[in-house]
């Protein structure tokens, strides 16, 4: 969660909190709750969906590809693609900067610009700061990778497997295709008035749902695929990577299912379903350069790249360590009962359990005159019971609480001065639910502020990229990474290794630290 609380955490945002008004008629009361919360966003980006019956088709990319070099070519969305690239980086935590990482990412790039149709073409490659496992194009020759993608990747030809797919998008000129299926100036207006608003957050918000700059029909996605391949194996690379990276996306997705997703709307994931079919198709443009084994990975480079690479959230956001969030900035945290999983998002940080109970907690910025009980009755709440209106004190802060109701859902608000700052713990679920008094009091009696030496120990996650040792197994350099939950599985999908493969002495593998 960003410390500096804009958009739903503001308190203009207000009803973004719980359902009121006309939002009672148009959604199902969990489905509203979670999207007015923050719990739900969408986002445009590439879309990988493989048709039931894939036929190889002789793809080929454009001769006259719109990129960074040509953008003033007359084309209005590359143009609105160049002005999209300060809110890309809003919506992702800005850009990653590590001269080690990026001068790899851009060797990767330069071998595959020198294979591709048109040499001279200029592309803008942007690592951003984001865990989410992300790669998107916009028009104009601008790529963007975050740093989750690169950590999931184990070397450089399935580095360049995932550039390659978005530089074949450029070169085939796929986004000025759909600007030639929409009508133009209507879609133009819409990306400008949904994206040019006041609110820094609202501006986040609207690019990850209405911003339709980055995605591309099913075709298109398989002729980047083809064009992808056919680049990484012409300059070299392994082609079996693209198929390899895929797979290691899947064991990522059944991890994720699992452990839960920070803020999933932002992955490649969400949009790029990897199917046996298509994977299986990946391979047969692979084979078309030959066995397996042909090209290089250039792993070494790839793993020196990387190690030390920032892993999870930022501090600036707080960091999740099982079920406890800790904000060093705020000096904050709390915890949230066993089953429950928290997803740490810029706008606030949220929570899911059994039987269908969501927790939120975010800050507003109020007068500090003003009571907390006065604040709660203020109309943020729809469906408030004014009589369960109460003042608390929560582990020596100053407190109050209220319930509210909404056509079938139950809801428990909490809100606390603490640190100049005030917070809110909000906790919905189904009105049969005999759960939500015991969850939202466990939440919100956890509460507290961190010492100064709590806030000093906290440190961010990293990739370490460390050499086995000879007796080391998997099991045992998985039980050296601090900070994150089932270790063995997570080192097994950051490494691609199956449950049944084992480590040799020498091998370089992926671990995570706060070291």
């Amino acid at each position: 969660m960003d410390a500096r609380f804009s958009g739903p955490c503001a308190e203009t945002r207000k009803e973004a909190v719980l359902p009121t008004g006309t939002d009672r008629v148009r959604r199902k009361p969990l489905a509203r709750f979670l999207a007015l919360a923050g719990f739900a966003m969408a986002l445009a980006s590439c879309q990988m969906f493989t048709p039931p019956d894939v036929q190889e088709s002789g793809f080929q990319p454009s001769s006259k590809p719109i990129t960074v070099d040509n953008v003033a070519a007359n084309s209005k969305l590359a143009e609105m693609a160049k002005a999209q690239h300060p809110r890309i980086l809003a919506t992702y935590g800005g850009e990653y900067s590590d001269p080690k990482l990026e001068r790899m990412v851009a060797k990767v790039v330069g071998s595959l610009t020198v294979v591709s149709a048109n040499p001279s073409q200029t592309y803008r490659i942007t690592i951003l700061n984001s865990p989410n496992v992300n790669a998107f194009a916009l028009p104009g020759g601008y790529l963007y990778i975050t740093r989750g993608l690169l950590a999931l990747a184990n070397d450089s030809a399935e580095l360049a497997a995932v550039i390659a797919h978005e530089m074949g998008h450029v070169t085939a000129n796929h986004g000025l295709q759909r600007q030639q299926l929409e009508a133009e100036e209507g879609f133009a207006t819409k990306v400008v008035s949904d994206v040019l608003g006041d609110s820094p957050t609202a501006k986040a918000a609207l690019i990850r749902g209405k911003l339709r700059l980055a995605q591309f029909s099913r075709n298109q996605e398989l002729e980047a695929d083809g064009i992808g391949i056919k680049s990484i194996g012409e300059a070299g690379f392994d082609p079996f990577a693209a198929g390899r990276f895929l797979q290691s996306m899947s064991a990522y997705t059944d991890f994720r299912s699992i452990s839960g997703a920070t803020d999933a709307s932002l992955d490649f994931l969400a949009t790029h379903p990897n199917t046996p079919q298509r994977i299986d198709l990946a391979q047969r443009h692979a084979r078309q350069f030959g066995a397996p084994g042909v090209g290089t990975r250039d792993r070494n480079a790839f793993l020196a790249g990387i190690d030390g690479l920032l892993y999870g959230d930022t501090p600036e956001e707080g960091y999740v360590r099982g079920e406890t969030f800790l904000h060093p900035g705020l000096g904050v945290s709390f915890s949230v009962p066993d089953g429950f999983i928290i997803d740490n998002s810029a706008a606030a940080v949220t929570a899911t359990g059994p039987g269908d109970i969501a927790i939120r907690f975010d800050g507003v910025s109020i007068d500090k005159s003003r009571s907390l009980t006065d604040y709660i009755r203020s109309g943020w709440v729809a469906g408030l019971d004014e009589n369960s209106v109460r003042q608390e004190t929560i582990n020596g802060n100053e407190a109050a609480t209220a319930h509210a109701s909404a056509e079938g859902w139950q809801f428990d608000i909490a809100v606390i001065r603490a640190g100049g700052q005030v917070y809110r713990l909000l906790t919905a679920a189904p009105s049969a639910s005999a759960s939500l008094d015991a969850v939202a009091r466990s939440v919100s009696g956890s509460f507290r502020i961190l010492s100064a030496a709590e806030k000093a120990a906290l440190k961010p996650l990293h990739i370490r990229v460390v050499t086995v040792r000879p007796g080391q197994t998997m099991g045992s350099l998985a039980a050296q990474m601090v900070g994150v939950d089932r270790k063995l599985d997570l080192f097994r999908v950051l490494n691609a290794m199956s449950p049944g493969a084992a480590v040799s002495a020498g091998d370089k593998v992926k671990i995570i630290t706060d070291k």
